[in-house]
């Protein structure tokens, strides 16, 4: 059986990067925002560790910020090397997307 996971987690470090990079958001937004686009199946569990992991790489920063809701949020913040990742992944994605849309629409035996 295909393991998912490992695609699914390099695929959402980019994806989360592309969601911070067009705003500063926190958390749960995040993850409704994967959840709008697609990743119906997405749960915190999934989100958190990986923010963290960007949070390490030096890909994005955090800070604590008020919430007019409650408790403050961490908010996420992408970093140069963020941005650099970013480009990167989606420069690749695009063609690595390409090439296996090529393969998947050849006729054969299945």
């Amino acid at each position: 059986m295909f393991d998912k996971s490992q695609l699914m987690r390099g695929t959402l470090e980019g994806c989360i990067l592309k969601i911070i990079n067009l705003e500063v958001t926190y958390g749960y937004e995040i993850m409704e925002k994967l959840k709008n686009y697609g990743f119906e199946d997405i749960q915190e569990g999934t989100i958190y560790p990986l923010l963290v992991r960007l949070e390490k790489k030096g890909l994005i920063f955090a800070e604590f910020r008020p919430s007019p809701l409650g408790p403050s949020r961490k908010y996420y913040f992408i970093t140069k090397d963020g941005i650099e990742t970013l480009s990167s992944f989606e420069a690749y994605w695009n063609s690595l997307s390409n090439t296996v849309k090529k393969i998947i629409s050849l006729e054969g035996k299945q």
